[in-house]
């Protein structure tokens, strides 16, 4: 494609996708080697969002697999319509010869394409999301990475497939299990941690613009010292900081005081220990944080996140 890294960082901010230099640069390497992109980081941190920010600055189709324990070959690559294969059996009964029907049923008239076929097969470039592939098992994960090579299937009675266009490739990863490097070796990788307050401000100012700057700062603030001084089970997500500010404009509130943060708890806190764990720590401290101290924030990283960074990985196929 044919856009520096800074027309792709405008272009994502102008589809409502806020990232620094480091965050652009690995995305533009991705299109530009036309390598699968490799995104890992906590659940909801906008992981699958690049995918669909992609498709829409583009103007391409997006073409989604969303894995899953026992996920194979069948759901994810292609299946054969056995309802119209039944169906022609009955009708050509007795009026052809055994060979002649086996051509007739295994044709692309019967092909059930599934999203990586679809993807290969598309006639115009397209975005293909695999998301949450740390859920497959390592088996499948060995079938995704030798298609992600060459961007072909072999399909016994119809032959070898190749894409007609290359697709952008984006494969998510909440870190469940560890990716195997044969998987690794054919991505960019990228790591999305939580973001600083600056930018989950800019993030919040995007998405929830009725909610001002002093109300987006003080959410920021306010989730920014959770995440950084509370060993919760589930840190609130960006999208959870999103769904509270708009909570907090939806009960016309203007500021974070400790009533208004326990009466929208449940919306930033997915978790019934988490929710006792803030308690006990104190809702003063979590509103004083938003209000007035803003160094209270970042007194400590998050307990088992490093300091926001984006980091690119670029290397050769391998097997």
């Amino acid at each position: 494609m044919d856009i520096t890294v800074n027309e792709l960082q405008k272009t994502l901010e102008e589809q409502g996708y806020i990232c620094d230099m480091d965050l652009a640069t690995t995305i533009f390497l991705s299109l530009k080697l036309e390598k699968p992109l490799l995104v890992e980081g906590a659940p909801g941190v906008g992981k699958t969002e690049i995918a669909k920010v992609l498709s829409q600055a583009f103007g391409l189709k997006l073409i989604r697999l969303q894995c899953y324990e026992g996920l194979d070959e069948n759901k994810s690559l292609y299946e054969w319509n056995y309802q119209r294969q039944l169906l022609k059996i009955q009708i050509l009964r007795g009026q052809e010869a055994c060979s002649d029907i086996e051509n007739d049923l295994f044709n692309e008239e019967y092909l059930l394409e599934r999203p990586l076929l679809k993807a290969i097969r598309s006639k115009e470039k397209a975005v293909l999301l695999i998301d949450e592939c740390d859920k497959v098992d390592e088996p499948f994960e060995a079938f995704l990475f030798e298609i992600l090579s060459d961007f072909q299937v072999s399909i016994p009675e119809l032959g070898t497939l190749t894409a007609r266009n290359i697709p952008i490739v984006v494969l998510t990863s909440n870190g469940e299990r560890e990716i195997s490097d044969g998987l690794k070796r054919r991505c960019i990788y990228l790591y999305i941690n939580y973001p600083s307050v600056e930018k989950e401000v800019k993030i919040l100012r995007t998405k929830v613009p009725e909610a001002g700057e002093k109300l987006s700062l003080q959410v920021a603030r306010a989730v920014g010292y959770i995440r950084n001084n509370l060993d919760l089970i589930k840190q609130p997500s960006i999208s959870e900081s999103i769904d509270w500010a708009r909570a907090l404009v939806a009960l016309s509130a203007s500021s974070i005081d400790e009533k208004v943060l326990a009466q929208t708890l449940s919306v930033l806190l997915k978790n019934n220990e988490d929710m006792q764990t803030i308690q006990r720590a104190g809702l003063d401290s979590v509103a004083v944080a938003a209000r007035d101290n803003p160094e209270k924030v970042q007194s400590k990283p998050a307990k088992g996140n490093s300091l926001e960074q984006s980091k690119c990985h670029c290397s050769g196929h391998g097997h």
